[in-house]
């Protein structure tokens, strides 16, 4: 493990820009600060062209190998935090109040500087790697803003790789799959119009608290009896508002929750039987109600050839006893998805160990997988640029 053991040499310093940033951390659309400082390391590696301001605040980077090929690997890391106080009471916890790396973005970063190192250090490889260091990945908007703004066809992407750390799966092991590997997500948004009137004579009002109750109730018939029982959706309602005092039938009510799903299909069904469903709901019991369903990411579905690359190169670093690969399918989403439609590639997970979730208020990024995850990324490159 040559990578691995070159990568380790500057170990603490990949600690040390993990902490950093974890400490400053930046929303969705306010990197500034990140953005910044990966620009200026990777100007200090001797990178061959760094590029800012891609999708408003990404970074792009280019190396090109010592042999020629016509191959440029993309590799991809997000940058941004999420709005959450952090309780983790680390010595470099977030110094923002309600802003917290909560989802291990300050990992990821760190990991793509290590391998950027390691690349323009040895350039061991064939053609071109393009380092893609994208903003706003929690609101869905950064990996859509970036190939807006012409990232594969301007760097001229043949393939694409993206990773997330994954808690509950030991530090020093990968997981992947073909196929799909994280499901899409879409938001919905359910208003109810009945009439309103005293609690005490109810036989004068159009209920719609009785009204939101079916509804959520004929909601859940659509994973249970429409989706094809071989694939997989989830339909959660999450907020329900309506009324703010003890006596009053409220004269509307609000649903509001996520649905997620794997296949462009079962999307597109259950979007058809939830409008219906809300619809006919309201018309039986004489209410009106509109829906507006906010599609997020697609799915992330890895292309077999790519996902067998990342699966060896992986194995490459930690031998393959610890590369799962057929792990079970993550119902979270990831914006990735959206450069899988755009150039084959494959999205892979490293080890968190033991950690809070993600998402949680005592989370934290394990120091160990960063010399782990850059050679994983630096020797993908060496693999992919010699297929």
């Amino acid at each position: 493990m040559p990578i691995l053991n070159r990568v380790s040499a500057f170990a603490d310093e990949l600690g040390a820009w993990r902490r950093d940033i974890h400490s400053h951390p930046e929303l969705s659309g306010e990197e500034v600060r990140t953005p910044a400082l990966v620009a200026e390391r990777l100007k200090a590696f001797g990178c061959d062209e760094v590029v800012t301001g891609i999708g408003r605040t990404g970074v792009v980077a280019r190396i090109k190998g010592n042999r020629p090929g016509e191959k440029v690997i993309g590799l991809r890391a997000d940058m941004d935090a999420l709005p959450i106080d952090e309780a983790t009471g680390k010595p470099y916890a977030s110094t923002a109040a309600g802003k917290m790396h909560a989802c291990g973005h300050d990992g990821h970063t760190t990991m793509l500087l290590g391998a950027a190192r390691y690349l323009a250090e040895t350039r061991n490889f064939a053609g071109e790697v393009v380092l893609i260091f994208q903003p706003a990945e929690e609101s869905g908007e950064g990996a859509r803003a970036m190939i807006a703004d012409g990232l594969m066809d301007r760097f001229g992407i043949t393939e694409v790789y993206g990773m997330h750390n994954m808690p509950g799966i030991p530090v020093g092991q990968f997981a992947i799959r073909p196929g799909s590997i994280m499901a899409a997500a879409d938001w919905f948004t359910v208003e109810i119009e009945g009439k309103g009137s005293h609690a005490a004579r109810p036989n004068e009002s159009i209920d719609t608290l009785y009204i939101a109750a079916l509804t959520v109730t004929a909601l859940q018939a659509i994973v249970a009896r429409n989706v094809d029982p071989i694939e997989s959706a989830i339909l959660s309602v999450t907020q329900i508002s309506a009324g703010n005092t003890f006596n009053v039938i409220p004269q509307t009510a609000t649903l509001k929750g996520t649905i997620r799903s794997f296949s462009p299909k079962v999307r597109d069904l259950v979007h058809a039987r939830f409008a219906e469903i809300v619809n006919g709901v309201a018309a039986m019991h004489g209410a009106r109600a509109t829906l507006e369903i906010r599609q997020g990411s697609t799915a992330t579905v890895n292309h077999d050839d790519e996902t067998l690359l990342a699966a060896r190169a992986a194995a490459d670093i930690v031998g393959e006893t610890l590369v799962d690969g057929a792990v079970t399918p993550c119902t979270a989403s990831e914006d990735f998805g959206l450069m899988l439609e755009e150039r084959p590639g494959a999205f892979i997970f490293i080890g968190n160990g033991d950690s809070a979730g993600l998402h949680h208020p005592r989370y934290d990024f394990d120091d160990a997988s960063l010399p782990i995850g850059a050679s994983y990324w630096a020797r993908l490159v060496e693999m992919a640029s010699a297929r």
